[in-house]
């Protein structure tokens, strides 16, 4: 299984993004669906899940990023919005997959990919 993220760039403060996931490879089923990201010297932190249509949001993030799925294309997207300096950082898509009916779900990470907020 592999989740290949894109979609990171160089944004002005205030801008917008849309980061893109998608999952490939032997799946059954995915579970929960999310982002997490990680700035120098700190500690990866989640941005944001979505599980059965239920989300997440990390207080810092809401009201501003919106995750959504489309399960027909094991996919999941993170539209920023409203960014911010304190933004920057890496994003990291993470999903919890079957690959079986009798195993349970398994952890996977995406690449990563680098987004840039300059104030």
């Amino acid at each position: 299984v592999q989740l290949q993220a894109s979609g990171g760039g160089l944004v002005q403060a205030g801008g917008s993004l849309r980061l893109s996931c998608a999952a490939s490879g032997n799946i059954f089923s995915i579970m929960m669906m999310g982002w997490f990201r990680q700035s120098p010297g700190k500690q990866r932190e989640l941005v944001a899940s979505i599980t059965s249509g239920v989300t997440n949001y990390a207080d810092s993030v809401k009201g501003r990023f919106t995750i959504s799925r489309d399960n027909t294309k094991n996919a999941v997207y993170l539209q920023l919005n409203s960014l911010k300096a304190e933004d920057t950082a890496v994003y990291y898509c993470n999903a919890n997959i079957k690959t079986s009916f009798s195993f349970p779900p398994l952890n996977y990470w995406g690449q990563g990919t680098l987004v840039t907020v300059s104030s």
